[in-house]
Parts: C-alpha cells; structure tokens; sequence
C-alpha cells in the first residue's frame, strides 16, 4: 500500500503537466470545414508543445471560438471571438495568447488555399449610438434649480455671481462632455452626499451624523425637471482647450 501511494505522488505532477499540455478546443461547423483549423494548430502546437483536441461541445471546451468573447480574427463574413472556459489553464491561456500575437495573426493570414487569404485581423466592430432623450419639466427645473442649487452654483444669467465663487455655474458644467452623467448622479458626488437626499433613493441621513446645513431634498420627477432645465440651456464658451507646448 505504501508503494502505490508513493507512486501515485510520483505520477501526479506528471499528469498535471500532460494536462496543461491538452486543450479542449470546440469550434462551429464552418471553421472547422474552412481548414484553417488544420493550418494553424499544428504549427502552434510546434511551436509551444501544447496538443490540441477537439471537441464537439463548448461545455466541454477549455478555449471556445464563436460569437462571444474577446475578437480574435475574422473570415467567413464574421469576427471570430475567443471564449476562454478554463482561464486558469495555462496551455488555454498560450493558445489564446497565440492566436492573439502578431505571430498567430499572421499565421492566420497566410492560409490562403485558393490564392487568397479568407482570414485577417478582427474588424472593428460598429457601435450603435443611442439617443437620450430627456423627459422633464424645463420650467420646472428651473424653478427648482433656483430654490435649491443658488445656495452653491449660478443657474442662469440672473443669478450671476450667487452661490460660492469656486463652484461652477450651471452653464460650465453644461459644456462639460459628460454633463449628463454629472447631473444624474450629482447626489452621490462630493459634497452633495453630506446634505442632498433624493426620495426613495438615497438613505436617510445616519442619526449620529445629520446634515451639517439645511438638507436639499428633491424627489425623481424634479431632478428629471432639473435635468430638462440643463439641456435645453445654452453651454458656456470655455474657448479652446489647452495646448502643451
């Protein structure tokens, strides 16, 4: 008993290392009948030692290419994506890393069968712009943006020079490029957190530590309002931006 169990020590890390060498690999139909396949893993597996076996299902897969993951290459009229389902296995990680080096793209681009090569870099795929529309009461807003911002900022060409000199008036930030996501989520940003509470939204403030100053309290329909209000302002003129010499 005692020689079997130093056996099996011996041969374990063995099996480890024959392990890291073996990737799982499941590929679709296409791929694998274009031949690329058979073109670039042997010289892949020449170059690293790693043997690669194909599988027919991706639950089984160490290394999945298909339509999600990282892009890796393109070819067959689609951008071909790398999905690693074992990350912590290192002879996955080579092959990922592989494909994804100059030298596993140009392998890639020199499989050209006919003359001509089916396969290249990723193409860069199109991002669809989405258009955010605001819904609120501008008038509204400003109403509110009077009550209850003057106290720190400047909200329009009659409250000029109101509020704290250092803070920037409601015309600056609008000609800030993420205005937007500055407004929505003002309440979370220092130092309205210590003062500011939006209904249903943010905690109460904590018994041992109130608001240092009267609270500004707003609900969703009039931070929606406020926000109307600030699109359809006209943006300040910060003039040109800064150049480095």
């Amino acid at each position: 008993m005692m020689w079997r169990a130093l056996i099996l020590m011996l041969c374990l890390p063995w099996a480890a290392l024959a392990d890291d060498r073996l990737v799982r690999l499941h590929a679709p139909e296409a791929l694998v009948d274009s031949g690329i396949l058979k073109f670039i893993l042997p010289r892949f597996s020449l170059k690293t030692q790693v043997r690669i076996e194909q599988v027919d299902s991706p639950e089984t897969a160490d290394l999945a290419l298909g339509e999600t993951g990282r892009a890796a290459f393109s070819g067959l009229g689609q951008t071909w994506h790398i999905d690693l389902r074992n990350a912590d296995h290192s002879g996955t990680k080579k092959l990922s890393d592989w494909l994804l080096s100059d030298i596993g793209q140009r392998t890639l681009a020199s499989f050209a069968p006919d003359g001509v090569a089916p396969f290249g870099p990723p193409v860069a795929e199109e991002r669809a712009v989405v258009e955010v529309s605001i819904d609120g009461d501008a008038a509204l807003g400003h109403k509110v943006s009077v009550e209850k911002c003057t106290r720190c900022h400047a909200v329009d060409k009659a409250t000029t020079g109101w509020g704290i000199g250092s803070t920037p008036s409601f015309s600056v930030l609008r000609a800030l490029a993420d205005w937007e996501e500055r407004f929505a989520a003002f309440y979370v940003l220092n130092p309205h957190p210590a003062f500011t509470q939006i209904t249903d939204v943010t905690d109460p403030f904590p018994i041992n530590r109130p608001s240092p100053i009267s609270p500004i309290e707003l609900d969703i329909d009039e931070l929606e309002a406020l926000m109307a209000y600030v699109a359809a302002m006209a943006a300040a003129d910060l003039g040109q931006p800064l150049e480095h010499q």
